[in-house]
């Protein structure tokens, strides 16, 4: 299903950056052509696309196409690597409260249910959690450069994109000036305005290319920069709130889909009345103030 979405809205900028381009591209024709040179009006772009045979019409659709993913990638950029997107307000006040709470079971399944860098990093965080601060740290920088790794390469496409398309648009010139040049050496200059016209229309791939490739590079590094700045934003989100955990007293505590309490059965936990309904060491829901858990036995500190 998440595939099929990101196709319709793929194929919705399509259809909304076609006319684009082609307005585009037929105004850049209209510019190309030399003063005094008269250019045919009767001549539609596609038209002109079509008469330069089927390797210039592939050369025209894969400029299209990266123009399209161009502005693609340029929406997603703009939708995922905000703050906000990698580490949701109301999720962490929720994580926080939960964490505090020392539900740290609650908090696994908390990051379980979503899907993000903080989640995905804490999730990892938490899953190590009986196997002291040490560990904990290195699940946060392990999950936290793979999480980092993924954003960064829908940011590089960008790159690519912008080294590709002037090297699109320049074979599509060359191959226009052979195609030129031999009407040129079988007829002779016989018509030099039309030949003029014709180069003119060549060029226009060269131009297509570059103003993909502008656009491109300008916002690979802007989003570079902006992803640093979010990633680091969000890595000091799951460093504060994994700071205060007693690792020293979650020893043999297995947090995940296969729980146990480990040595936390027995052992006395402070619990406060106002932030959870739920045990610490298993998640299962306890009346405030009952004493021990009814679901794993464990002593449970109910403070104000």
């Amino acid at each position: 299903m998440p595939s099929q979405n990101r196709f319709h809205r793929f194929l919705r900028l399509s259809l909304l950056v076609l006319p684009l381009i082609l307005v585009a591209s037929g105004m850049a024709q209209d510019e190309a052509a030399a003063p005094g040179v008269a250019v045919p009006t009767d001549k539609t772009l596609l038209e002109t696309i079509w008469e330069g045979g089927p390797l210039l019409m592939v050369i025209w659709l894969a400029i299209l196409a990266t123009s399209i993913t161009m502005v693609t990638l340029i929406i997603q950029n703009i939708i995922t690597l905000k703050p906000a997107r990698l580490a949701p307000p109301p999720l962490v006040q929720s994580l926080q409260q939960t964490i505090a709470s020392g539900n740290y079971q609650e908090a696994w399944a908390t990051c379980s249910q979503n899907n993000n860098y903080l989640a995905n990093v804490l999730k990892a965080a938490l899953s190590r959690i009986g196997r002291g601060k040490e560990a904990v740290e290195d699940a946060i920088a392990e999950h936290g450069l793979r999480e980092a790794t993924l954003l960064r390469t829908r940011n590089s496409y960008l790159s690519v994109i912008g080294v590709v398309a002037p090297m699109i648009g320049l074979l599509g010139t060359v191959i226009g000036m052979i195609g030129a040049f031999a009407v040129l050496g079988k007829s002779g200059i016989k018509d030099p305005q039309a030949l003029a016209a014709r180069i003119g229309e060549v060029l226009i791939a060269t131009a297509s290319g570059l103003f993909i490739a502008i656009p491109a590079f300008i916002a690979y590094y802007i989003f570079r920069n902006m992803s640093q700045r979010s990633i680091v934003m969000a890595d000091d989100t799951v460093n504060s709130l994994v700071l205060d955990i007693p690792f020293e007293e979650l020893g043999g505590v297995q947090i995940g889909e296969n729980f146990s309490a480990g040595a936390m059965i027995g052992g006395s936990r402070k619990v406060s009345m106002h932030l959870t309904t739920n045990c610490p060491v298993c998640g299962g829901g306890v009346t405030p103030g009952v004493n021990p858990c009814p679901h794993c036995g464990a002593t449970l500190d109910w403070a104000a």
